[in-house]
């Protein structure tokens, strides 16, 4: 039986590099709030612009922690993704983190078939297999390693499956699957793990939520999609 489980989610969750962008092409904007052990500290927003069968995938971003009024963390960045059909083709980002800038310049180079990066935490060539690691894309349920959005890092992971639930946001109810995402490296530093839970609607293709614990515990959900 365990067998037949394992083989029907292989099936239904392998990606399909001819039809994943084709799943995004019903939206033109994904805003996702970003709260802090219960309190709405910023936003996540994505847009979609297409031409042919070219798509481009611009992020925004910000967030501020305060305590005691005092800011002690905060964030502010901006990327863009293009696509061609399914393939990546280039990615950039540019972040303000706490006054420090972290960047990500990344090209595909057909020659070598591999992903070209120039980050501040990491330069050098990378598997096309690689997938963006920004929460509008369900790839990321699907793809054994991700890079990070902020400074190019590889990261490599492990995606499971807990199991279909029922899940209330913004008034409005709906079936998900939900999946633990964690790094496959289990001795990085507990603040460089990958440790997220996340809560996918196949219905519409799209995570609406993502929870994590660090110092303490976050959650991004999604608020409106059109």
């Amino acid at each position: 039986m365990k067998k037949i489980f394992i083989l029907i989610f292989f099936f239904i969750y392998t990606p399909n590099s001819n039809a994943h962008m084709e799943h995004y092409n019903k939206f033109n904007k994904i805003e996702m709030e970003i709260l802090k052990d219960g309190e709405l500290i910023g936003y996540n927003y994505y847009f979609f612009k297409r031409d042919g069968n070219k798509t481009t995938v611009t992020n925004q971003i910000k967030f501020t922690v305060k305590l005691f009024g005092a800011t002690i963390f905060e964030i502010e960045g901006y990327g863009e993704e293009k696509y061609i059909n399914n393939e990546l083709i280039s990615f950039n980002s540019k972040t303000l983190q706490n006054d420090k800038k972290k960047y990500v310049n990344l090209e595909f180079n057909k020659e070598i078939d591999k992903l070209n990066i120039q980050g501040s935490s990491y330069n050098g060539v990378a598997s096309k297999n690689n997938v963006i690691g920004n929460w509008w894309s369900h790839k990321i349920l699907q793809s054994n390693s991700q890079i990070s959005p902020i400074s190019g890092s590889i990261k490599e992971q492990i995606v499971t499956f807990i199991g279909k639930e029922k899940i209330e946001l913004y008034g409005k109810n709906y079936e998900v699957d939900h999946f633990k995402l964690t790094s496959k490296d289990m001795s990085l530093p507990k603040d460089k793990r990958l440790n997220f839970d996340i809560w996918f609607d196949k219905k519409n293709s799209l995570i609406l939520k993502v929870t994590y614990s660090r110092l303490g515990n976050w959650e991004y959900r999604v608020k409106n999609f059109k």
